[in-house]
């Protein structure tokens, strides 16, 4: 299968300042993996011991919230009932 390049823009777009670090939502990297958020998510939670600690963390109730009320309209951030978890650098 050839490896297919994403432009720098669409990855800088989807980069955001929480918690001092520069994160992407899981929801986003999946959409760059092309696989869906549920299967990323289930992917690193059975297999801690391949990522460090600080790979990823799961946003609080409120960095959520400032994280939507970033963005104009709500209806991309769907009806999920679990807070997203984040992926760093």
């Amino acid at each position: 299968m050839p490896k297919t390049v994403i432009p720098a823009e669409r990855i800088q777009r989807i980069i955001y300042l929480v918690r001092g670090q520069k994160v992407i939502l899981d929801r986003d990297l999946a959409g760059l993996y092309g696989v869906p958020t549920k299967a990323l998510k289930q992917a690193v939670r059975r297999n801690p011991k391949r990522f460090p600690k600080d790979f990823m963390f799961v946003l609080k109730q409120q960095e959520f919230k400032n994280l939507r009320s970033q963005f104009v309209t709500s209806s991309s951030w769907g009806g999920s009932r679990y807070l997203p978890m984040v992926f760093t650098e």
